[in-house]
Order: structure tokens, then sequence, then C-alpha cells
């Protein structure tokens, strides 16, 4: 079955990068029958957003807010 292509608007990679692969997922289904390359490239954005997300939880993970007495806080 062939579809025909129309171009859509470049907004939707704004959706991958703000929510990342749920994002990228969604994108795909609602543009992939218009425009199939930039739908593969919404999964794509939202892959390396979630990856970003992950290398940057990991590097938070060393941290020790609580333990830092510097915000004054009696816990």
């Amino acid at each position: 079955m062939a579809y025909s292509e129309k171009t859509r608007s470049n907004a939707w990679y704004l959706l991958p990068i703000f929510v990342g692969m749920i994002g990228g997922i969604i994108g795909y289904l609602i543009i992939r029958k218009d425009d199939p390359r930039k739908a593969k490239n919404c999964i794509y954005i939202g892959i390396v957003m979630m990856v970003i997300g992950i290398i940057f939880n990991i590097m938070l993970l060393g941290v020790d807010v609580v333990g830092n007495q510097g915000f004054n806080v009696n816990v």
C-alpha cells in the first residue's frame, strides 16, 4: 500500500526532544503515513534523548545532596 508523501512541520521534532522515547513513538505513529522519513527521525531523536537521560542520571547517582551541610537544613 503506497501512501502519498506530504511534508509535515519540523515542529514534530520537539515532541521527542521534550518527552523522549515516548514522544518519539507518538510522533512516529502520528506522521508515519504522511512523512515516513521524518517519522523515523522522531524515533531516532527519542532514542538519543533517552540515552542522554540515562547518562545524566548515572552522572548524578554519585551526588550526595542530603549529606551536604551547605543547605543549612536539619534532618
